[in-house]
């Protein structure tokens, strides 16, 4: 495809940071068991990943794409998150209602013992010995805290990326933000329900492709009448039309 190593490295960067971010900042029980990179000569991006949750018995799809993210790979990236279960509790350090608790989670990590020292709390209920000792800490999390330290993330996305930080730590900074700093983090399901029109197999209902077609019409009238931007409206439009001619390619 001729790609330059600048797009090779951006494009190996969004698959593993995609597959980082279902898997540890979305903590909703779904561990990911299947990842789908592909790419274009330009350099956009499309991720199509699995996880399953073996108490539920229930796979969960989540879909990125290049075009969509606007800010970062950490802030609202996904196009979609499908399931045919919502759950109640979900920690959702992806949701814009987490921001504040992801930037408290960059300061935490990198100024832990300060922090830790400087703490000043009216009542904190703990063991006999009132101590932190370091043995409370693991090997390996005192050897995260230190490659966090020299590595110093800017942000959040630079946190997570970095090689060790996963689902354990990034709840646990989480915690903290929330009860320590009154940072809360989302606990809203992000997926939403994926059979609205029943589905390809059959299930769990096959596809009305009537109520299919008075969808995406109702849909265009919305946003022919939406006042938003002329350049926004367009693309929406434009991914509306993509939509409808894989479901009429579908219907032949």
């Amino acid at each position: 495809l001729g790609l330059s190593t600048q797009k090779l490295e951006n494009l190996a960067y969004a698959s593993r940071i995609s597959a980082k971010v279902d898997n540890a900042c979305i903590q909703d029980g779904f561990q990911l068991y299947h990842h789908c990179f592909v790419f274009d000569e330009r350099g956009n991006w499309a991720v199509i990943q699995q996880g399953m949750n073996d108490c539920l018995h229930k796979a969960r799809r989540y879909h990125w794409f290049s075009g969509d993210i606007e800010e970062s790979m950490v802030n609202e990236p996904h196009s979609g998150i499908c399931c045919d279960i919502k759950l109640d509790r979900v920690l959702d350090m992806t949701s814009g209602e987490s921001e504040e608790a992801r930037k408290c989670s960059v300061v935490i990590a990198q100024e832990f013992e300060r922090e830790l020292k400087s703490l000043k709390i009216k009542k904190l209920v703990m063991p006999r010995h009132h101590e932190l000792y370091e043995f409370h800490l693991s090997k390996h999390g005192r050897a995260i805290l230190e490659k966090i330290k020299t590595i110093e993330p800017k942000n959040y996305e630079e946190l997570i990326a970095i090689k060790g930080v996963g689902p354990k730590t990034i709840r646990a900074l989480a915690l903290i933000s929330e009860l320590i700093y009154g940072k809360a983090p989302s606990y809203r399901d992000p997926a939403v329900y994926s059979f609205a029109h029943g589905g390809k197999d059959g299930w769990p209902y096959p596809v009305n492709k009537k109520r299919y077609d008075e969808s995406i019409y109702t849909l265009r009238q919305i946003i022919e009448e939406a006042k938003i931007g002329k350049r926004e409206k367009l693309r929406v439009l434009k991914r509306l039309s993509i939509t409808e001619k894989l479901f009429e390619t579908n219907k032949s």
